[in-house]
């Protein structure tokens, strides 16, 4: 992931140094000074800079690539075991053809050569997935075993595996596996492990490595990283051009005006007599007069830049609000030329999975027969009044023991005792819901301790009971429930079922649920409260009624056509006339202050977009819990599987939405990938446009890492708006690398997203202040940088062009050559750097508890064309003022005590250009700088005059400091032409802060007199709700939907092995093999 290697780095570097027009310019300027009789200024007063410039700029590139570099090895250095010489060795990853990327799982610890993968890093899924190995290689499950098949394998004549070429489609594989010459066995996605993928719940694997490094599916959902420059170094190169041809302008109409004074007899033309010198030729005095005025672009202006970024990354760094103790991580700028573009982001595209959520799932609160147990605050559930119900003679007390029997026994988990240690159990569960579901039974007290091919057994508060599973209805996407049925220690047989609300009242005996009404209101309570909820309902069976339907069930399981749907229709005809007993509450763990940080950002005019490869229904669970959603948003859904389908969904939006469209309106879009595959099309891509921008949130969801590169590039070409992209997993490098601004977290799943980012932090809520303060700050100090460099050249050099008015053009310079080179390196060096890194608008407490004032940073008015040509024009003013009243007070020469007169018009329009230039700037930075800067100059002035003779520098300047100290018209001047020049700026403040003041000049100075800044924001802050003045759109029914409630289920469907087949096939009571 890194941006350079050895080989790249110097044509790379070059390329996007010399894409910034001034590095061109310069480089320009530095080879027409290496002609003779050319430079006024010397061969290398500009060649030297330049090259200091870019050296500072190869550091700062190198020591950020490193960094990349670095996090790349820690990867790419993980151990593998890997057989060599008949035993397994630990290698590096990137010894085993580059890397083991990507493997056809040979054999597994687990029955049948099945094993648990969660693919969070690829697809943002939680829910565990099987991979299944070959029937065939299933059984090889010992080193010898593996040693004998891989001489088979890699022998030419008796085995091979053939495969499609490298793409990037993450949920297809097809190929063949051939060995000891039998027919080829075909090998799919259900054998194939992707690099990235986590092994879960299994002690071991045998692989065998097919796609190794780039070919891999993980880096062909990758790009290389891009060359990212900000919208004001845009902007910038943008005025660059511009002052070229003002440059070129005036430089022809310089040399121009020199050819005409060349033409006039020397005697009328006496400043132009050139005794006996031919004068220079028009192309010649070009040039001369092109070096002359060349720093009218500033070549400080790159370093200073460079400068400022690299420590503005270094404060990042350093905020301890930022740094997250539990891991020792603090947030970090790996690519601080983007500094700025913080400050203006509109759009931000997140991840779901370990960005917003913690991939942690627990059992907060439940409702048992009408009763809230639990509570939302804290850690887990602890509720010891459903221990003394369940103990005493409540009247739930019945209830709670079937609800706790239900969750212990209801679900296709499977224990797993340690060979070491069989009394400690760790569950597998496909679901991370139901992993949370029978933990909270266990910590209760109904454990769930073993499973065979037909019975399952808990430990009932101490009480062993063995349940006989006489069926499994498995739950999927349509269906939305699942549902065992059990035969009880006491010979009852009871159908156990769990599912969303709407498909378990649907299903309610009916009179047989006193308490479902309150249960429903208390559904909705759980919620509010962002909670994933399931309801439980159970069926008493007899044996009559379990034998006839159990017929019906075994045709349509052993149907040739149509098999699924035949089997749930076979279970509609069971599942009903439930009981409800309760409901279950658990929560999708959000990170600390994600709801807040998204209402922030809300007020702060930033749109989130949500683009997670998780489920739809999980997608929409989050959005409520974060408060992205809320019930009022009217939810337009579009799942459609083919391109009509999704254009005539998309243009009944259009229409709709009428004259409200790309406004903000109270509705949200949820789109899933296979819609979005036909969206992203070259002629529906406007019409996705039209609807997502006019919905205040957007959620795509089960998109790819391809498809998550595509919308922010849709939105970035296509809004031309700032865009921000952030993730934690390597399924997100691809829009990390699309948007201006990609951020890393630094989570669970690997640091693939890190390496990629340009900035990384360790939480989500992070983003509020790396965007409200650092933003902000560095968005301001950069703009006034900027203008700073740029005002403080065209004050010196301009002088030079008004000097030319009065020498005939001749590209005679005013000033001594030193005097120009420390002028920006010394005199006015600290000043814009000050500025870009110590410079405060409004304070780090105000920027975070109002972010409406983020918004003044999104309209650019800061730093534009017409500010910057504002500036220009003040430099103009304040150039004719310090010449021409210098050019006045000094038209005659200065007579002295002893007679002697002197004129020191260069070294006197020097001063007051420095003076200027600092007392511009004495409003917004220390006076450290401002005076130091001042005490430079005449440090300067009394060791350069003292150089000659010792030192063959600067002979006219010999004894000048003290002669033009003594002199009061020296001091005179400064004083008057300061004024002079500094009063246009002072009224301006004035009439501009009394009529005209932004927003956060109100705030300033509100802060100043610690004034009521909320009354004066209208209450717009965070608590506010955020969405209370936006449309409502009416949309048909078909078209929305709007979820109050969501259930807690996420399982892989149409996996290798059913769910129901699993099950059937564990006998957790037999030693698995340890692989050895």
């Amino acid at each position: 992931t890194a941006k350079y290697n050895i080989i790249t780095f110097f044509p790379k570097f070059l390329f996007e140094q010399f894409s910034r027009y001034a590095n061109l310019f310069f480089l320009f300027i530095t080879l027409i000074q290496q002609i003779p009789g050319v430079s006024p200024t010397g061969k290398w007063s500009t060649a030297g800079p330049l090259i200091l410039v870019l050296s500072i700029s190869a550091i700062k590139e190198l020591i950020e690539d490193y960094a990349r570099h670095k996090a790349d090895r820690e990867v790419n250095h993980s151990q593998v075991f890997v057989l060599r010489g008949g035993k397994f060795i630990q290698e590096k990853w990137r010894n085993v053809n580059l890397a083991p990327t990507k493997f056809n799982t040979i054999a597994a610890g687990e029955p049948h050569g099945m094993c648990y993968i969660q693919t969070a890093n690829l697809d943002g899924e939680t829910n565990l997935k099987i991979r299944q190995a070959l029937p065939e290689t299933a059984s090889k499950n010992s080193t010898q075993d593996i040693q004998d098949f891989k001489v088979s394998i890699n022998s030419i004549t008796q085995g091979q595996v053939e495969c499609e070429g490298p793409n990037n489609r993450l949920y297809r594989f097809i190929g063949n596996m051939t060995f000891d010459e039998q027919e080829p066995i075909p090998l799919g996605p259900n054998q194939i492990l992707l690099r990235g993928a986590q092994l879960k719940n299994t002690q071991w694997i045998y692989g065998l490595a097919i796609y190794t490094g780039h070919e891999s599916k993980l880096m062909q959902n990758t790009t290389m990283a891009p060359i990212k420059r900000s919208n004001v170094e845009h902007v910038t190169n943008d005025q660059i051009i511009f002052l070229f041809f003002l440059l070129i302008g005036l430089s022809l109409l310089s040399a121009i005006v020199y050819e005409g004074y060349s033409a006039v007899p020397a005697h009328i033309a006496w400043r132009t007599s050139f005794e006996g010198l031919k004068p220079a030729k028009f192309g010649m005095a070009f040039l001369t007069f092109v070096i002359l005025y060349n720093n009218l672009i500033p070549i400080s202006l790159i370093v200073t830049l460079e400068i400022v970024r690299f420590v503005q990354g270094l404060l990042i760094g350093w905020d301890l609000d930022m740094y997250y103790e539990k891991t020792d991580t603090p947030a970090k700028a790996r690519t601080s030329n983007l500094n700025e573009e913080l400050g203006q982001v509109k759009y931000v595209f997140s991840d779901k999975t370990g960005t917003l959520t913690c991939n942690i799932m627990e059992f907060r609160r439940c409702s048992i027969g009408g009763k809230i147990y639990g509570t939302i605050h804290g850690e887990g559930f602890d509720d010891m009044d459903l221990i003394k119900d369940l103990t005493g003679s409540a009247p739930t007390a019945v209830m709670i023991r079937e609800m706790l029997t239900m969750m212990a026994i209801c679900h296709t988990v499977i224990p797993d005792r340690q060979n070491d240690d069989k009394s400690i159990i760790a569950y597998q569960a496909a679901s991370p819901d139901e992993d949370a579901i029978v933990c909270a039974a266990r910590d209760i007290g109904y454990v769930f301790t073993a499973r065979t091919p037909n019975t399952v057994t808990i430990s009932a508060m101490g009480k062993e009971e063995c349940y006989e599973v006489l069926s499994v209805l498995e739950f999927n996407s349509t269906r939305k429930r699942m549902s065992v049925i059990v035969r009880c220690p006491d010979g009852k047989i009871k159908l156990y079922c769990k599912g969303a609300d709407s498909v378990i009242y649907a299903r309610l005996h009916p009179g047989g649920s006193p308490f479902a009404e309150q249960t429903s209101d208390q559904l909705r309570e759980f919620a509010v409260d962002g909670l994933r909820t399931l309801c439980f309902g159970m069926r008493e069976l007899s044996d009559s009624q379990f034998n006839e339907w159990n017929q019906i069930y075994k045709t349509a399981s052993t149907a040739l056509e149509d098999r699924d749907n035949k089997i749930d229709e076979a279970a509609e005809l069971i599942e009903k006339d439930l009981h409800l007993i309760g409901a279950s509450a658990i929560e999708d763990k959000l990170q600390e202050y994600v709801p807040e940080t998204i209402a922030a950002l809300s007020k702060a005019g930033v749109n989130l977009w949500v683009l997670t490869g998780d489920k739809q229904e999980t997608a929409i669970n989050i959005g409520y819990s974060c408060r992205l959603l809320n019930d009022d948003m009217a939810l337009l859904i579009v799942n459609e599987s083919n391109l009509a389908g999704v254009q005539a969904t998309l243009l009944k939006h259009v229409q709709a939405f009428g004259e409200n469209i790309r406004q903000d309106n109270n509705t949200a879009l949820i789109i899933d990938g296979q819609s979005l595959q036909f969206a992203l099309e070259k002629d529906l891509r406007n019409t996705l446009l039209d609807v997502a921008l006019s919905c205040k949130s957007i959620i795509c969801c089960r998109v790819s890492p391809l498809q998550k590169s595509l919308i922010v590039q849709l939105v970035r070409n296509e809004v031309k708006a700032i865009t921000l992209a952030i993730g934690d997993g390597a399924n997100d490098v691809g829009m990390i690398q699309s948007a201006h601004i990609g951020i890393g977290i630094s989570g669970q799943e690997g640091l693939q997203a890190v390496c990629a980012a340009d900035y990384s932090i360790a939480r989500f809520h992070y983003l509020r202040k790396l965007l409200f303060v650092h933003g902000n700050w560095s968005y301001n100090r950069i703009c006034k940088c900027i203008l700073y460099s740029f005002y403080k050249n065209y004050t010196l050099y301009l002088i030079e062009f008004w000097f030319a008015t009065v020498n005939g053009f001749s590209g005679q310079t005013l000033f001594n050559q030193w005097t120009i080179s420390v002028y920006n390196i010394i005199f006015t060096s600290l000043p814009p750097i000050a500025i870009g890194i110590f410079d405060q608008t409004l304070s780090s407490k105000s920027l975070l508890e109002y972010p409406k004032l983020y918004k003044e940073t999104q309209k650019n008015d800061t730093y534009n064309t017409k500010v910057f040509w504002l500036w220009t024009l003040n430099a103009i003013y304040h150039t004719l003022v310090i010449f021409w009243l210098c050019m006045l007070a000094f038209i005659h020469e200065t007579p002295f005590i002893n007679g002697k007169a002197i004129g020191c018009r260069g070294n006197r329009k020097l001063e007051d250009c420095s003076f200027n230039r600092l007392l511009e700037l004495g409003r917004n930075v220390s006076h450290v700088v401002i005076w130091g800067s001042i005490i430079s100059w005449f440090l300067f002035l009394f060791m350069f005059c003292s150089f000659w003779p010792t030192i063959d520098i600067g002979a006219n300047m010999a004894g000048l400091e003290l002669i033009m100290l003594k002199c009061p018209s020296f001091w005179l001047t400064v004083i008057i032409v300061s004024v002079i020049a500094l009063f246009r700026d002072y009224v301006w403040n004035i009439i501009q802060r009394t009529f005209y003041k932004s927003l956060t000049q109100e705030i300033q100075e509100l802060e100043h007199r610690k004034g009521d800044i909320e009354t004066r924001l209208k209450g717009n802050d965070i608590k506010d709700t955020i969405w209370k003045h936006l449309p409502i759109i009416t949309f048909g029914n078909n078209e929305t939907e709007n979820a109050q409630t969501g259930y807690a289920f996420s399982q892989e469907e149409h996996g290798a092995t059913s769910q129901a087949e699993l099950i059937r096939r564990y006998d957790s009571n037999i030693e698995k093999p340890l692989g050895d």
